[in-house]
């Protein structure tokens, strides 16, 4: 039976999972996913862990025990969110260490409340780097204006970082300069740059469902004919983008020196619209240099009936030009699309951060009145993450 999954990876695409709880990590799931299905990597964001402390009993005896000291609610989140990417950070150990460190990697999210705040955002993630400790983390930083001198400042420190919530191919180029800057920093401060890594998170399928939406109202035959292709397209550009990038001498200059390239990385690729092929997103973005994070249902989906059919993007830059020609000979207004969905996705996971915040609160309320005590299978769980050196 043919490894599909092999196949993607081998094409140079590295398949990350786009998820993380407690229950994946004590069940050994996680590193089922690494040794069966070419897992090389994890991302996580406020929504993940939102439904995995909502979800789970896991959580119940350390939640005891912050109740017990009086940890603050905020400093409880740090304390829950810290402990499993540490856990996943070994688990994922051996493909950092087989891939010389550019694979094996864990994404933890600065508080999305302090996307706008350059200064909060590089102290955020310094904290997350010591709380965390482990040399294959990412810090995720938001690709908001702000951000971009956090992304250099963060990079200067030698912390690798993983620049999350990209929609325009603009912004994706001041990412990437934010990037290059934040290498020539580093080295300027000493830090060996082969133990620094980046990507840098291209949303794929919400900029469809807005796209969609416009050409939804616009209603031509000509617009309804456009619907599901402004995705793929910006994606192909992207990555046109970054080939130039990675040619340069600027660049030469520090590969020569150690560095890693910020790779691309898909994000968002579990299909909205159940009329689209369920995997579409992986197929129509094959290239090598590239990570595709997908929901676990999407990684099964490739697994089972996924095509890799070679390149399919860099010889479909002058086809992605005429979706954005024609997208704008119909209306509809790629810069504002962009600006909306930067904007909204930043929205959503502050809402997603307050539910986390809330959730625990409720929770540190409940353990402090004896109805959070830890369970044996909690208890076992914990002490499997200290094996694991997760504790």
């Amino acid at each position: 039976m043919t490894d599909k999954l092999n196949e993607l990876t081998a094409a140079g695409v590295a398949v990350w999972l786009d998820d993380l709880s407690r229950v994946r990590l004590s069940s050994g799931g996680l590193d089922q996913l690494r040794r069966e299905k070419h897992v090389a990597g994890v991302t996580t964001n406020p929504t993940i862990f939102a439904k995995a402390l909502s979800d789970a009993d896991e959580y119940n005896w350390q939640l005891h025990d912050l109740a017990t000291r009086g940890v603050e609610v905020e400093e409880s989140v740090r304390m829950l969110t810290t402990y499993d990417v540490r856990w996943a950070c070994d688990v994922m150990r051996p493909s950092y260490d087989g891939s010389d460190g550019v694979d094996g990697r864990v994404s933890i999210e600065v508080d999305p409340r302090v996307a706008h705040d350059s200064d909060r955002t590089v102290a955020e993630a310094k904290a997350l780097w010591w709380l965390v400790d482990r040399p294959n983390l990412y810090i995720k930083i938001p690709a908001t204006e702000e951000g971009l001198s956090a992304i250099t400042d963060t990079l200067a420190e030698g912390i690798s970082v993983n620049v999350t919530l990209i929609f325009g191919l603009d912004r994706y180029s001041a990412v990437m300069e934010a990037f290059l800057s934040g290498l020539e920093q580093a080295k300027a401060n000493g830090h060996d740059l082969s133990k620094i890594g980046s990507v840098a998170s291209f949303f794929v399928s919400r900029v469809d469902s807005e796209v969609d939406k416009r050409l939804e109202k616009v209603g031509s035959d000509q617009a309804k004919a456009l619907k599901g292709k402004a995705a793929i397209a910006n994606a192909q550009l992207a990555y046109e983008r970054y080939a130039e990038v990675f040619s340069s001498d600027r660049w030469k200059a520090l590969a020569a020196a150690g560095a890693h390239p910020q790779r691309p990385l898909w994000a968002s690729t579990s299909t909205k619209n159940p009329d689209y092929r369920d995997v579409i997103y992986v197929e129509e973005l094959i290239a090598p240099g590239t990570v595709n994070t997908m929901p676990e249902s999407v990684i099964h989906a490739y697994a089972d009936h996924g095509e890799t059919r070679g390149d399919t993007i860099t010889g479909a830059y002058d086809a992605a030009r005429k979706v954005f020609a024609d997208l704008e000979s119909v209306g509809v207004d790629m810069d504002d699309v962009i600006v909306t969905l930067e904007r909204e996705g930043v929205e959503k996971f502050e809402a997603s951060w307050q539910e986390l915040l809330d959730g625990v609160r409720k929770s540190l309320e409940a353990a402090a009145k004896g109805k959070g005590a830890p369970n044996k299978a909690a208890k076992g769980n914990a002490k499997a993450a200290e094996k694991a050196g997760g504790a």
